[in-house]
């Protein structure tokens, strides 16, 4: 956010109001007041055969285990930057710009069946490097898997796993008005895994493809990121050479609201080119762009 910028009456702690959008865009989300209402599917398949040469060389120079989940988160920040309104929610059926980029993902503690499931929330700048990205992901991963403390989202749920089913519902319904006017702290926004910029599932570490995963009604966040495992597939050149090539699937669920299909695709341009050349996220954007006010 610009540091000239000064908080003003319908702000929220996680974000600013957009005042400056047309009629149409302020109509969308009394058409469309539930997050699950507003759900667009797209997948894409990403060639990475070069990326998967600079995974190798980087893991050379000590980033063991550096891998398309670092490269996926990368490259959306990275997106970000340059197409800030990729970063906008929706809450009380008005537009925000998000004060920073938040990324949640659930972590399991080890990969046995019972093993239990947490999830993580990271913040991120948008001048971050792919190699800022490894090192602040690894350190929330890691943070995890090496204790079995519960972190805050674990707590705050289980204040309420032993009290009688309507008084969970009288406080979700409490939280859910909350959320509504901008009225919930910042302290429970931050530990909220329903908060955040996107919302990101690794299923090639589980050995299996990617799904479209819903987004989530309560909450703030816009975008689900579910990738699959690599998988090879043998094609013809251009000289009509056959050629093996590797691709990674992933499945988007977007929340329509916040921008028009142009600005999705041209979003998509971005991460695929930067999955395609990881190392032009090695050094940070030349340039951030702010959102509209």
């Amino acid at each position: 956010m610009s540091n000239n910028y000064r908080k003003r009456s319908g702000d929220r702690a996680d974000g600013r109001r957009i005042r400056s959008l047309n009629g149409f865009f302020n109509f969308i989300p009394y058409i469309m007041p539930q997050r699950n209402d507003a759900c667009n599917q797209y997948e894409e398949s990403f060639e990475i055969s070069n990326a998967d040469r600079w995974f190798r060389q980087q893991r050379l120079n000590g980033y063991k285990g550096i891998g398309m989940l670092h490269l996926f988160i990368a490259a959306y920040v990275r997106a970000i930057a340059a197409l800030p309104g990729l970063n906008r929610f929706i809450a009380g059926r008005r537009i925000y710009a998000r004060n920073n980029i938040e990324v949640v993902m659930a972590v399991k503690r080890s990969l046995a069946i019972d093993a239990t499931e947490t999830t993580i929330k990271v913040e991120f700048d948008p001048t971050d490097t792919i190699f800022d990205i490894y090192r602040k992901m690894n350190q929330e991963i890691d943070k995890i898997k090496s204790s079995d403390e519960e972190n805050g989202t674990e707590d705050f749920a289980n204040k309420f796993k032993n009290l009688p089913r309507f008084v969970v519902r009288f406080v979700i319904w409490l939280l859910t008005v909350a959320d509504y006017f901008g009225l919930l702290p910042k302290s429970l926004l931050d530990v909220s895994p329903f908060h955040g910029s996107m919302i990101i599932t690794d299923l090639g570490s589980l050995g299996i493809g990617p799904i479209f995963h819903h987004i989530y009604n309560f909450g703030t966040l816009p975008v689900f990121i579910s990738f699959g495992a690599k998988r090879r597939a043998y094609e013809l050149d251009r000289n009509g050479t056959p050629v093996e090539r590797k691709y990674v699937d992933a499945k988007f669920v977007l929340d329509e609201r916040t921008v028009d299909g142009h600005y999705y695709a041209t979003v998509f341009k971005y991460i695929n080119r930067f999955i395609s050349d990881p190392s032009l996220l090695e050094v940070p954007p030349e340039k951030v762009v702010q959102d509209i006010f």
